[in-house]
């Protein structure tokens, strides 16, 4: 691995055809170490693909998708530097234990890692129950375990949320921001955004297989003009005029919180520093962000992305129960 470019996924003008379909075409996009990236779509958008391809289980068409400045099958110890999880699928008739055993026996790590990884995602209790009789949640829990039994560098989740109960959707936004915080790079795709907002640092949207927007979390806000922010505090009175002085407007109410336009979120974050009225909540209603994400999914915005550098290619247009 290039240490220069130590765990940064990059996919450059990646093109896959699969018969009359175009699966990707022209896509390129980067994740860093460091950060949980977003890779987000619709259901039939190229998704799966492109991490095939990362995965070289899938040989692109035309342009490349490198980890660590290289492809994943040129890795010296692949299975050591990538954990991936595509499928939340396994034998019905081994245990969950079993199929840890058999993932770290062919990657070469010591059997300790088989416990460490079932109590790391909560399945130490099923750990000796055949696999047939998981949830989903709790299938995709073993397959994140199977993905950390190397402790990579890098991580790459096919939709890693669906299937997870509200505690397993809380339990893993903490666990990938923890893993980006030691500075691994951490890729999860998913086909809604609502999914992954609370998760991610920087997003990747395509549609139709091409690049819709490329950046963080925060530009994809901003792409809203007019946003909605939800914002409550003990003075709700003192708020409310506050925010009117400092140019927002307050468009009613949502059970305890304040509706407000015309104020960023940052900007009313450091009202409140400046006027001494503390926050109790302060966030952007999702609706609105979702509305961002819709426009460009349906295809109503202009292509966006901001790569290193400068460049700016122009891109073609279940519930868990049961777990123990």
């Amino acid at each position: 691995m290039d240490n220069a470019h130590a765990g940064r996924i990059e996919v450059t003008e990646l093109s896959k055809r699969f018969g009359g379909l175009q699966a990707v075409n022209g896509l390129s996009f980067v994740a860093e170490p460091g950060r949980v990236t977003g890779f987000l779509g619709p259901n039939g958008s190229g998704k799966t693909t492109t991490l095939s391809v990362l995965l070289g289980l899938v040989r692109p068409d035309s342009g490349s998708a490198t980890i660590g400045g290289v492809p994943y099958t040129s890795l010296e110890r692949p299975a050591l530097t990538v954990g991936a999880s595509l499928s939340a699928d396994f034998h019905a008739a081994h245990t969950g234990r079993a199929h840890l055993d058999i993932v770290r026996r062919a990657i070469g790590v010591p059997a300790t890692a088989v416990s460490e990884k079932l109590d790391l995602v909560g399945l130490s209790a099923a750990a000796d129950r055949k696999t047939g009789g998981y949830s989903l949640g709790m299938r995709q829990r073993l397959a994140l375990a199977a993905a950390l039994l190397g402790d990579p560098q890098v991580l790459i989740l096919d939709e890693p949320i669906n299937g997870l109960d509200p505690e397993g959707i809380h339990w893993i936004r903490s666990l990938l921001k923890h893993l980006a915080a030691e500075g691994k790079t951490v890729l999860l795709s998913s086909h809604l955004l609502s999914e992954v907002q609370q998760t991610v640092d920087d997003v990747v949207v395509i549609r139709r297989g091409e690049l819709a927007f490329a950046g963080p979390l925060s530009e994809l806000q901003q792409g809203n003009k007019e946003r909605t922010v939800l914002v409550s505090a003990l003075d709700q009175a003192a708020l409310a005029r506050a925010l009117e002085l400092s140019g927002g407007r307050v468009h009613g109410v949502r059970g305890d919180l304040m509706r407000v336009v015309g104020l960023a979120p940052e900007a009313i974050g450091q009202m409140s520093l400046e006027t001494a009225i503390p926050l109790s909540h302060l966030s952007v209603e999702e609706s609105e962000l979702e509305q961002s994400f819709l426009e460009l999914i349906e295809g109503s915005e202009r292509p966006h992305t901001r790569r290193e550098g400068g460049s700016d290619p122009d891109a073609p247009a279940a519930n868990e129960g049961g777990a123990a």
